[in-house]
């Protein structure tokens, strides 16, 4: 059996002459996904796969395809006669296009085995003599596809052969994801090696020493893993033992270690290259000499094997010397290599003689946090998700190293200036100021990926979401986060319900969820409230809608801002949570303070109409009646009617109360989601209601409490007296109660997804303000039985996770277009059509 090495992201082409078994050989080792065939394109362009007039056109198809499969990421298998330079070359063109790996398998059969299956396919007409040339071309083949480009070629000789041969996947060598760290990235050190061993001893490495007293290996207690950017060597004093503990190191498994452009500079004199003796390398040539030929080979060797970048912890963390763009991570090609040691220049030099380096970071928008070095900066800074290292140690400044995942920065002074910088430190090149968004980054079909799962952003919806976003909503600097809509239970069978808290409790417990927490539902407008101790990033603080759009505006929001504020600090809140902020989800109070307009125009006029009309038609049916028609049923049905109008009335009239400004306006705050640093979603709801329930205390005026239950799933009892609670909520004119699981927002299922962060369970009264005053009349019951409830669940979550990825944005100060991408996405989200009554 032959084992195909082939990696796992690489275009391939099949080789072979017609009736080599080429498309069968794709059949049996790969998915017909990955197989693009030139007879498929040929139907497609022309109707006839056998249509040779239209190969040029059938070619490039193939080949516009292929490159979309490549640039996704996606494994790519040409099957085709892939005899012709010309048409290889093409093949070739689209690797190197996406950074991809070109691998040829060639399936060589006797020419009588190929031409006996020719003779048996009635859709192939050519002659022998074709065949004999194919076989010709095949033979000239051999030599010229390494030269060609082709980095791997297996060649498989007869049936036999093709037959047991087998594909095996490869990873390509800068694909580490399975190591998750944590991670020490260590920036250039240039030879510093007492700087070195000063840092790696404060992140709290133990050195390892040789007889002679030399680091040659450094380990962690806690396991930790160090990584180092490159530029190991020149300039500094002491290149060969920079070299001697990081190849101790990386062989210890104790680090991993990418080239920068100085090792590779290095590998090419040690080789004998004409190489100029400038920026430090004539010094690291001058340590050199007076180190062991072993040792200097095994540097040579070690060098040699380095490989241009890593992608780690899942694809998370990409670590490259100079930085990487999104579209290299993962690749593999010279172009990406060159990227990676030298970065990207303008093609222009400055005042010091030293290229100009395009500032790549500034237009990052990649998920994966980049590390890197290369150009010294006075201060690392983050930009767009990407940090340089690069603190210039040997000109004087500091060795630096990031901690990963906690983003900790760790330096340590150089000990003197070792080298004289040709240009002095200066800060990284900005990024785009964070005040400034881009259009593009929001608008036309866009698929977003973030830590809680993805989703598709339709061009209609994002237009949808623009429209409101740029008309009326708040500032986007103070606009951090949405709230997801939130789906109901599933529908009730008990008699006159369409919701009951049995189908909350069961949905949940179908989700694994063993406790949850029962919440009053407040009927008012929902408010998310960002609120500062002092003006600062966010201007004092913001007050605006579900949808983003100023609450009250100026000049209550600010009035209702400081009534928050006063109440934190009475709280004690500032100082305990460590911040000087705070985002608050909150109902505001009543109904009527933001939604007069909507009670007027759309409830009020149905329950007016109904109470003037019905009397009436009652006064006339019963005269009716007097004079012997026979009209007792339409009475009874009128007489229903006018009971479900007075019920539908009294429902809406319970959340209708006088304002006047904030005079009679209330806040119910259910969770605190976020401060400086840090995102409160994964806080249980004890711990968001207490928070709730001080503010309450420290304002009582203002503050509305929101009453719960605390409910154990498992304990038949429990569930009882949560039902029978919500039902005296609710036949008190309560609206009813959200039931959410108790572990918090970002609360998880057994099997590791997001679970619904609350369902709402609303009482019977409530719904006819809904469903309109009849809706609990049998036949309209039956047919509400009947909705469909899948569509608002699904945007929930989508929604839920959106936010969820905002908070955590929020909380790492992400750049201001990575949180408004998110929050922007949420609201595209409510543009789905989705029936609004659920």
């Amino acid at each position: 059996m032959t084992v195909l090495d082939i990696p796992e992201l690489a275009l391939v082409a099949l080789v072979g002459v017609s009736g080599a078994g080429k498309s069968t050989f794709a059949r049996r080792h790969f998915a017909p996904s990955q197989v693009l065939s030139s007879d498929m394109f040929r139907a497609l362009v022309a109707d006839d796969e056998n249509d040779q007039s239209a190969s040029a056109d059938a070619f490039d198809a193939l080949h516009h395809v292929a490159g979309i499969r490549l640039r996704r990421g996606r494994l790519t298998v040409v099957d085709a006669t892939n005899l012709q330079p010309h048409a290889r070359a093409g093949l070739i063109r689209v690797a190197r296009e996406h950074d991809v790996l070109p691998v040829a398998i060639v399936l060589d059969v006797p020419e009588t085995v190929a031409w006996e299956r020719t003779e048996g396919r009635a859709d192939r007409t050519h002659g022998r003599p074709v065949l004999a040339r194919m076989r010709r071309d095949l033979r000239q083949s051999y030599g010229r596809l390494a030269r060609e480009g082709f980095r791997k070629v297996h060649v498989l000789r007869g049936v036999d052969e093709i037959d047991a041969a087998e594909v095996s996947y490869e990873k390509l060598f800068n694909d580490r994801r399975e190591l998750t760290g944590p991670f020490d990235v260590v920036g250039d050190v240039h030879g510093c090696r007492a700087e070195l061993e000063a840092l790696l001893s404060r992140l709290g490495y133990a050195l390892c020493r040789d007889d002679a007293g030399r680091p040659v290996d450094a380990t962690h207690p806690a396991g930790r893993t160090a990584v180092f950017v490159g530029d190991l060597v020149d300039r500094g004093p002491d290149s060969p033992g920079v070299l001697r503990l990081v190849m101790g190191m990386v062989a210890a498994g104790h680090a991993i270690c990418v080239p920068g452009n100085h090792e590779q500079k290095l590998l090419r004199k040690l080789r004998g290259r004409d190489v100029r003796l400038t920026h430090g390398l004539a010094e690291t040539m001058a340590q050199l000499a007076a180190e062991p030929a072993e040792f200097v080979a095994e540097a040579e060797t070690f060098i040699d094997g380095l490989v241009s970048h890593y992608v780690l912890d899942g694809g998370r963390l990409v670590v490259a010397h100079a930085g990487l763009k999104e579209a290299y991570h993962g690749r593999a090609s010279g172009r990406v290599r060159s990227f990676a040691l030298y970065g990207e220049t303008t093609g222009e030099t400055d005042e010091y003689g030293l290229p100009v380096r395009y500032p790549w970071a500034r237009d990052y928008r990649g998920s994966a946090m980049v590390v890197y070095g290369h150009t010294p900066i006075a201060e690392p800074e983050w930009v767009n998700n990407t940090i340089c290292l690069d603190t210039g140690c040997v000109f004087g400044g500091r060795l630096t190293a990031l901690r990963y995942p906690e983003k900790e920065l760790v330096a340590v002074p150089a000990e003197r200036e070792w080298y004289a910088p040709a240009r002095p430190l200066v800060p990284p090149a900005p990024a785009r100021p964070d005040t400034v968004l881009d259009l593009a980054d929001v608008t036309g079909r866009r698929h977003l990926t973030h830590a809680y799962g993805s989703l598709t952003v339709p061009a209609e919806n994002a237009a949808a979401a623009l429209e409101v976003m740029s008309r009326y909503a708040v500032d986007p600097g103070r606009l951090v986060w949405l709230p997801p809509t939130m789906a109901p239970c599933s529908t009730s069978t008990v008699e006159g319900f369409l919701e009951h808290p049995a189908e909350a409790f069961a949905d949940y417990r179908a989700a694994g969820v063993d406790r949850v927490v029962c919440e009053e539902k407040h009927m008012g407008s929902r408010a998310v409230v960002l609120v500062e101790r002092e003006p600062g990033r966010f201007g004092g603080g913001v007050v605006h809608t579900r949808t983003g759009r100023p609450f009250f505006g100026p000049p209550l929001d600010e009035e209702l801002l400081a009534r928050v504020r006063a109440a934190v600090t009475t709280a004690g809140l500032w100082a305990e949570l460590d911040t000087d902020w705070l985002l608050l989800d909150t109902e505001l109070l009543p109904w009527s303070a933001k939604a007069g307009g909507l009670i007027r125009e759309q409830y009020a006029g149905v329950g007016a109409a109904g109470r003037a009309a019905l009397p009436a038609v009652l006064a006339t049916l019963d005269a009716a009646a007097g004079r012997g028609l026979p009209v007792d049923g339409l009475r009874a049905r009128m007489a229903r009617r006018a009971a479900e109008v007075t019920a539908y009335s009294t429902a809406y009239r319970a959340y209708v109360g006088p304002t006047d400004g904030l005079r009679g306006v209330t806040l119910a705050p259910f969770a605190v989601l976020a401060g400086a640093g840090v995102s409160f979603a994964d806080r249980d709801h004890g711990w968001h209601l207490a928070l709730a329930d001080r503010l309450r205390t420290a304002d009582p005026e203002f503050f509305t409490p929101t009453r719960r239950l605390v409910v154990e799933l498992a304990d038949e009892a429990a569930v009882v007296d949560a039902t029978e609670w919500w039902l005296a909520l609710t036949s008190s004119g309560g609206e009813g109660m959200v039931v959410k699981p108790y572990a918090g927002p970002a609360a998880r299922s057994p099997k590791g997804s997001l679970l619904q962060p609350g369902i709402k369970c609303r009482g019977r009264e409530y719904l006819r303000i809904i469903y309109g005053p009849g809706y609990t009349e049998p036949a309209q019951l039956a047919a509400l039985r009947k909705r469909s409830l899948g569509r608002k669940r699904g945007l929930a979550l989508r929604e839920h996770s959106l936010g969820l990825a905002a908070l955590d944005a929020l909380a790492d100060d992400a750049p201001l277009w990575r949180r408004h991408e998110l929050v922007f996405a949420i609201l595209a989200c409510e543009s789905d059509p989705v029936d609004p009554r659920l």
